[in-house]
């Protein structure tokens, strides 16, 4: 599937960011390919995600080798059986590198439910209050727990100038619709291409251009035309073109706004 497609991609004036992907999982040459293809299509910036104990040494790691990715420390909720006070250590102390710009990727995910729930409100509960101390963004992952992530975010996250991002966002309008007022961005990624995907384009026409951000979630997700392949942060172009599309702008304009999204998100808090 997708072997034979030869569509060039884009290129555009402005600058793209990369806002979630996860470079940790390649290594080598194709590390390498990857980020120069990126840089050559546009990307400037990209912010590599941490998910488990094993990957926040890794993404600092990233952040050390190139100069243009910045990284997160975070524990996922599939793997928030594994957290424990060690842990929640190891993410404060990770987070303290110079390179770290959130904290992530947290949140609840009813939907695979590898680890307890319990245990997935306590880790993104415990990481919403740290990121809260470090004053940090926070990069949120909710899939099928709706209810449960408004209630935690009610009770733990204040109203901050730029309190984080729903990443990969494919839940309903009204958690959208409360996410969005209270200030935090939305991220959009290969999904928007797809098919069978109304509800997340429904979202997109209704989040305003200044609280959307773009991602690939690499490696997956991957968009058309190249579903079927492995992602990557230099697909991000055609995303952009999507989301342009569904929301009836010039895609220099989505891009331009996306851009300082993005910096503000990431790249203005005190570290």
């Amino acid at each position: 599937m997708g072997r034979k497609v030869k569509v060039p991609i884009p290129t555009f004036v402005t600058p793209l960011i990369e806002t979630h992907c996860h470079l940790d999982y390649l290594d080598g040459d194709a590390l390498t390919q990857t980020i120069d293809e990126a840089h050559r299509v546009g990307v400037e910036r990209i912010v590599t995600i941490a998910v488990s104990p094993d990957n926040q040494n890794r993404v600092q790691q990233l952040t050390d080798q190139y100069s243009t990715v910045w990284g997160t420390q975070g524990i996922h909720p599939h793997e928030a059986n594994q957290w424990s006070p060690a842990v929640l250590e190891q993410v404060r102390t990770g987070a303290q590198h110079p390179r770290i710009v959130a904290i992530g990727e947290i949140g609840l995910d009813y939907f695979y439910e590898h680890s307890d729930r319990k245990q997935q409100q306590i880790a993104f509960e415990q990481q919403l209050q740290l990121a809260e101390s470090m004053k940090l963004p926070v990069v949120i992952h909710t899939r099928e727990a709706d209810t449960d992530t408004e209630s935690i975010l009610s009770s733990h996250r204040p109203d901050t100038h730029s309190p984080g991002v729903i990443h990969s966002f494919t839940s309903g309008i009204k958690l959208a619709e409360y996410c969005l007022e209270r200030g935090f961005f939305l991220g959009f990624n290969g999904i928007a291409t797809f098919k069978n995907a109304d509800n997340v384009r429904e979202v997109i026409e209704a989040t305003p251009i200044d609280q959307i951000v773009l991602e690939t979630d690499s490696p997956y997700l991957t968009p058309v035309p190249y579903r079927g392949r492995q992602n990557a942060p230099y697909y991000l172009p055609f995303i952009a073109q999507k989301i342009a599309e569904i929301k009836h702008v010039d895609v220099e304009e989505l891009l331009h706004v996306a851009r300082e999204n993005s910096m503000k998100l990431f790249f203005s808090h005190d570290h």
